[in-house]
């Protein structure tokens, strides 16, 4: 069973938290349900490395706001990882544990009702942010871009339906691909998880590929065991094209350029 998380000063995820709540029984902190338990916390999620030591649960979903410069409207979801310092949670070049087939699942099913969100792109992001230590796979889903989306009560009920359609049924399992290079929102990605095969572990985007380095790529590769797969962004890998072509022969994973 999953565990879904909301920052209780976070608007988007605790309108998400609340709706999704009313179905559930709650015992303590935790709301429990048939198909997941939720939890409510004081603390922002993206510094939530301590709720495995608390909570055993098979991964964890994390409901949450998103925020962009541009102010450009999506919804979004991704891993979390720091390829660098920890600026935003987690700890410096700590990737978390992926969770492709949900994301994937996720993805799809937003996909399949845009008509319900016609103002916003659906995409992925590239892996960013905490938290990185937790056990088990984890992953953000996000509304964005600015206050007004957050606090829209109809919008964020409508995603957290899709959430609990998503939640309630099975999910296939699909070959999972490690991603290199691209932009933040990557269209390629984005692409290949909506109309492709493959399901995406970590997404390491072109500017953070200056900071990958044998003892990072390895850590990569042991946090993502259930790839089989090394998705390349071809040209947009920039200057780091041979030291990820060169890393990426020293595994077996099948290299795939887009």
């Amino acid at each position: 069973m999953e565990l879904l998380i909301a920052y209780r000063d976070d608007p988007a995820g605790h309108n998400m938290a609340k709706f999704l709540s009313k179905n559930m029984t709650q015992n303590g902190e935790l709301f429990h349900g048939k198909y997941y338990d939720l939890l409510i916390i004081q603390s922002p999620a993206i510094s939530a490395d301590w709720l495995d030591e608390k909570y055993d649960y098979d991964g964890f979903v994390f409901l949450s706001k998103h925020a962009a410069e541009s102010g450009e409207l999506a919804l979004t979801c991704h891993s979390t990882g720091n390829f660098s310092e920890a600026k935003f949670g987690g700890n410096d070049k700590q990737i978390a544990i992926p969770h492709p087939n949900l994301q994937k699942k996720y993805l799809k099913t937003l996909k399949k009702n845009q008509d319900q969100f016609l103002e916003f792109q659906i995409t992925i992001e590239a892996t960013h942010h905490g938290p990185t230590a937790l056990k088990k796979p984890c992953i953000f889903i996000e509304i964005g871009t600015t206050e007004k989306q957050w606090t829209d009560v109809s919008l964020c009920n409508s995603v957290a339906f899709l959430v609990h359609q998503v939640m309630s049924e099975p999910v296939e399992r699909n070959p999972v691909a490690i991603c290199f290079g691209g932009t933040h929102y990557s269209s390629k990605f984005t692409k290949e998880l909506l109309e492709g095969k493959y399901a995406l572990g970590t997404v390491i985007p072109k500017h953070a590929l200056d900071n990958l380095d044998d003892e990072l790529f390895s850590h990569i590769i042991s946090q993502n065991k259930m790839a089989k797969i090394a998705l390349l962004d071809w040209t947009g890998l920039g200057p780091n094209k041979s030291k990820v072509i060169n890393l990426l022969e020293s595994t077996d994973l099948e290299v795939i350029k887009l």
